[in-house]
């Protein structure tokens, strides 16, 4: 087993204090703290170092998180090797968090191969923002992810995680039922540069989303209201308050009189659905069998998923 302490080291890498690091590991901010000196005393040497409002890492604790990625990598292979001695029918739990859209698209989906092919498996999905989501694949609380990539998932160089494209899903424009480009098959995001805009509020992913779509069309929407649910959003575009975009998955309410706009001109904007899990525990007979039914399950979409010009 994984020493805990290695865990909160890295968990105090990626979030820079050990008051964030405790929250992500469920404990106290003295209990961690406590946990670190601990540790430090042990090995002899200096782990952490003030750093204004946060600590700053030494070069002992990031030689350390080398050898404890390696380590945590050859943990979950073992684990996949004793599973492989383990005979009859596939068991034990198999927990997937995803994200919005991408979740309710592909997963639930994955559940039913799943249970379909393996009955005797637990399955659990967890619906959360995509860095938390990363969070709870560190902290072993999690075993799959299915998130849309942003800036704050970590890159796919970290060591900690595998991590794989599941598909692109082009954006939608969503407009009201008497918005001038309904009836164009010839739809450009930059038609609606000067149009208000309905988007989720600063800080989610599809905000960020949003936002880098208009920018990469050369201009800076004017968002006019904030809205995290698709209900609340389609409403406020139903009654001509703004435009937005929306997943092609998305499934919007059809009591709000919206229209549904494929954007054939480039740029077309698109968000990039992955999966993650930790390194080495691809290995596993189970953690496989979920990949291998999500990929399924992705690919019965690939339809759906074509750009408009294709």
């Amino acid at each position: 087993m994984i020493d805990r302490r290695l865990r909160v080291l890295q968990a105090i890498a990626r979030h820079g204090t050990v008051t964030a690091a405790a929250e992500v590991c469920r404990m106290t901010t003295s209990a961690a703290s406590h946990q670190m000196q601990a540790l430090a005393r042990e090995l002899g040497v200096t782990l952490l170092e003030p750093d204004g409002r946060g600590v700053r890492l030494t070069p002992a604790a990031r030689t350390l998180l080398v050898h404890g990625e390696t380590l945590a990598a050859q943990w979950e292979r073992a684990r996949a090797e004793l599973d492989a001695h383990r005979h009859g029918e596939m068991g034990g739990a198999l927990r997937f968090c995803g994200f919005s859209t991408a979740a309710a698209a592909v997963v639930p989906q994955t559940l039913d191969r799943l249970r379909r092919s393996h009955p005797a498996l637990r399955l659990q999905l967890r619906e959360t923002e995509p860095a938390r989501a990363f969070e709870l694949l560190a902290a072993d609380e999690t075993d799959v992810v299915v998130v849309v990539a942003t800036a704050g998932i970590p890159p796919v160089t970290d060591p900690a995680f595998e991590q794989w494209t599941l598909y692109d899903e082009p954006l939608d424009l969503l407009v009201g039922p008497d918005h001038p480009l309904v009836g164009r098959t010839d739809v450009g995001l930059d038609d609606v540069a000067a149009d208000r805009w309905i988007c989720s509020n600063p800080g989610r992913a599809y905000h960020q989303l949003v936002t880098l779509a208009c920018a990469g069309a050369g201009f800076a929407p004017d968002i006019a209201h904030f809205a995290d649910e698709w209900d609340t959003g389609a409403a406020l575009v139903s009654y001509g308050f703004g435009v937005a975009l929306v997943p092609r998955l998305a499934d919007l309410p059809a009591r709000h009189d919206t229209r549904r706009l494929r954007i054939g001109a480039p740029p077309v904007p698109i968000r990039r659905v992955i999966a993650a899990v930790r390194a080495g525990s691809q290995h596993r007979p189970v953690v496989s069998a979920g990949l291998d039914a999500l990929r399924e399950s992705c690919a019965a979409l690939s339809d759906l998923l074509r750009p408009s010009d294709e």
